[in-house]
């Protein structure tokens, strides 16, 4: 009979010919007729033994067979050899069944239960023999004793794998010593050394891995435990990240216990890792730089915060080694560089004419984006055009220049950013580069407005600002005026103080709705009514009286609050009312202070037919009387009642230390912006001396 050895396992001829010569002498009986023949013989082997059909159906097994397929003899008889193994066995069976159907010999390794749970690896043989009594070819399989031939058992666990791209490794804890079985030969070049005391292996993992290492040897499972990752010092290529499985298994029945473990190399892959979680952490801070660099461009309220952004974080977006910002003043460049560029290096750009042949201008007048990748490019495009030397990129270097406003717009300036030579941005950089400029020159266009704006403002509060009387006899008068933050920086509140045909001073201060040029006019309106009508009139009561019912002829949206007092200098006897307005204040020589509510009525220009009452008393000598609108008084987490109590104790306190008018003034205003309230902020101090 021709025998054929299996292929894929390289088992020793002799026990392979020594099966065969047994099989072909050998004669089936069947389990249910046992008959003493030589089919006896084949089933009274030590280890698992059967007889099947050549498709597979069981004929008869000893009872090792039955003890490795976990059931009764009787239960296994007349079913599929393939059935009765665990599904995860079936197509290893069925292969071994199917390649002895077709040929003589074959061999595969099989995983039987073992005592003690620990699977039992056998390298089972199958191979055709004759049933003596009826003539019938059968497969006899059964478990070949391979104790004193391990390798061979190895060799599918070697092939299998080298196939996965793993390495493998066995262990003998009782001698203490791991032996590199092979398997893929970039991992098992990591282990010169075939066999090796499990010590020298521990010495090169890492230290912080060692006793997890040895907790994987211990408590090895009997199916494969989960990867474990182990960092491992080789002796050519410095550390590896390794990853590790382990199990238990035996060695044939009868054979040794060993620990098994495959082991594969993560180094590359982890590289690879690092890499590209360091290029994703690199790109999110990057998109976390431009969103912040454009959100500071749209807060940026002038052009000093605006060139502060730029140059604090240009160069950091875009990974260049410096930049610089132009921005056009009447034609010309007015310069700033950040760190990366000293003024020094660049002082022939500062006030340079935008005809200027060279390629800032250029770039400015034509809204065209230049890229500069050399010293030689310069030269031949702008031959007459300064190129600086920098320290940090000496006389050759590439920069780019992005300008704020594009072709056709009036001129804005742009930004210049320097790299190593030969550097050339990307098409994303580029467009990158010229979306923050677009909306840098955007927030350049709108704080040149505000500013413009402001100074429009600030030149109407001034001609609305009263001038207050001087040298008035026994009395000090000061008056202070901040605009709020919002809006056009000016708003409705105003103060006043005039000699009356009398003799007497008027004052006055109020607070219009709103913050706006609207509110100034109207502002400006109430301020003139009352000046006009107390010429003619000069009780407050009467004045206010007066100048409600004007207003409320008006038909406007707006209205205001007031308070009005009338001084006499002589005995210090004033007469004061309130058109809805926050509460007078007095300060003492003694430290002292009182909040003063005077009578009046509901704030002018919403109900007419309104009499104002009015309310006498008396100023003493060295005591002042503090007029304030309520940004003096209130803010955010300040009561209208805590700001008075505030006001006044600063007041007074000023009054105690014998400062005069205008340094009272001045201490009440300081701790009105410390307050940090957004309204206007008016106040008038008469002091009595």
């Amino acid at each position: 009979m021709h025998r054929r050895p299996c292929s894929s396992c390289p088992v020793r001829r002799d026990i392979a010919a020594k099966c065969a010569r047994i099989a072909e002498k050998a004669v089936l009986v069947y389990a249910k007729e046992p008959q003493v023949d030589a089919s006896d013989e084949l089933l009274r082997r030590a280890g698992p033994s059967a007889l099947l059909t050549l498709d597979g159906v069981m004929r008869g097994l000893n009872a090792a067979m039955a003890t490795a397929l976990g059931r009764p003899a009787e239960q296994c008889l007349g079913h599929d050899f393939c059935d009765l193994w665990p599904a995860s066995r079936h197509l290893c069976a069925d292969s071994l069944i199917h390649a002895a159907g077709t040929s003589t010999t074959a061999m595969r390794v099989l995983e039987f239960p073992g005592q003690g749970g620990v699977p039992v690896a056998c390298l089972i043989e199958a191979r055709q023999v004759k049933d003596s009594a009826g003539g019938e070819q059968l497969v006899w399989v059964h478990a070949l004793d391979a104790r004193n031939d391990l390798a061979s058992l190895l060799i599918p666990f070697r092939l299998a794998t080298e196939a996965a791209d793993l390495g493998l490794w066995m262990y003998a804890p009782h001698r203490d010593q791991l032996e590199w079985l092979g398997g893929a030969p970039v991992v098992a070049a990591l282990f010169p050394d075939s066999t090796a005391p499990l010590s020298r292996v521990i010495s090169a993992v890492h230290p912080d891995d060692r006793e997890a290492f040895r907790q994987l040897l211990r408590s090895a499972p009997i199916q494969q435990s989960s990867w474990m990752r182990l960092r491992y010092l080789t002796q050519h290529d410095g550390w590896h990240q390794l990853a590790a499985q382990t199990r238990r298994l035996q060695l044939g029945y009868g054979g040794p216990e060993r620990i098994f473990g495959v082991v594969r190399d993560d180094t590359k892959q982890e590289k690879r890792k690092q890499k590209a979680q360091a290029a994703l952490a690199a790109e999110r801070q990057r998109a976390k730089d431009i969103a912040d660099f454009s959100s500071a461009l749209i807060i940026a309220a002038s052009e000093q915060e605006l060139q502060q952004v730029v140059l604090t974080r240009l160069a950091a977006t875009f990974g260049a080694s410096g930049a610089l910002l132009a921005l056009v003043d009447d034609s010309r460049l007015g310069c700033a560089t950040d760190a990366g560029i000293a003024m020094r290096e660049v002082q022939a750009l500062h006030g340079l004419r935008l005809g200027h042949p060279s390629p800032l201008p250029e770039a400015i007048r034509t809204g065209r984006p230049q890229f500069i990748p050399d010293r030689k490019d310069h030269i031949r495009r702008w031959p007459h055009g300064p190129f600086p030397r920098l320290d940090r990129l000496g006389s050759d270097y590439a920069f780019s220049i992005t300008p704020l406003s594009e072709t056709g717009d009036q001129p804005l300036g742009a930004w210049v950013m320097t790299y190593h030579r030969g550097y050339q941005p990307s098409l994303d950089e580029r467009t990158l580069m010229g979306t923050l400029a677009d909306l840098a020159g955007q927030a350049l266009r709108r704080i040149r407005l505000q500013q413009a704006r402001v100074e429009l403002a600030t030149a109407l509060q001034q001609t609305m600002l009263p001038t207050l009387p001087e040298h008035l006899p026994g009395l000090e008068v000061a008056a202070r005026y901040r605009p709020s933050r919002d809006g056009l920086d000016i708003g409705g509140d105003w103060y006043d103080a005039f000699v009356m045909p009398d003799g007497a001073i008027a004052l006055e201060i109020g607070d219009v709705q709103g913050h706006d040029v609207d509110a100034a006019a109207f502002m400006g309106q109430v301020r003139l009514s009352m000046r006009a009508i107390a010429a003619q009139e000069p009780d407050p009561g009467i004045v206010l009286t007066r100048t409600n019912e004007l207003l409320t002829t008006m038909d406007t949206a707006r209205f205001a609050s007031c308070t009005m007092l009338c001084l006499e200098s002589r005995d210090g006897q004033v007469t004061g009312t309130s058109a809805g307005h926050v509460p007078l204040l007095c300060a003492h020589r003694d430290g002292s202070h009182d909040v003063r509510e005077l009578p009046g009525g509901p704030v002018l220009g919403v109900v007419p037919g309104i009499k104002y009452r009015e309310e006498p008393f008396t100023l003493d000598e060295d005591s002042a009387l503090v007029m304030v609108t309520d940004g003096v008084v209130e803010g955010p987490g300040l009561t209208l009642d805590a700001g008075l109590e505030r006001a006044g104790t600063v007041a007074a306190q000023a009054v105690h230390d014998g400062l005069n008018a205008e340094e009272t003034a001045d201490r009440i205003l300081d701790a009105a912006i410390a307050v940090d309230h957004l309204d206007d902020v008016a106040l008038l101090v008469i002091r009595r001396t």
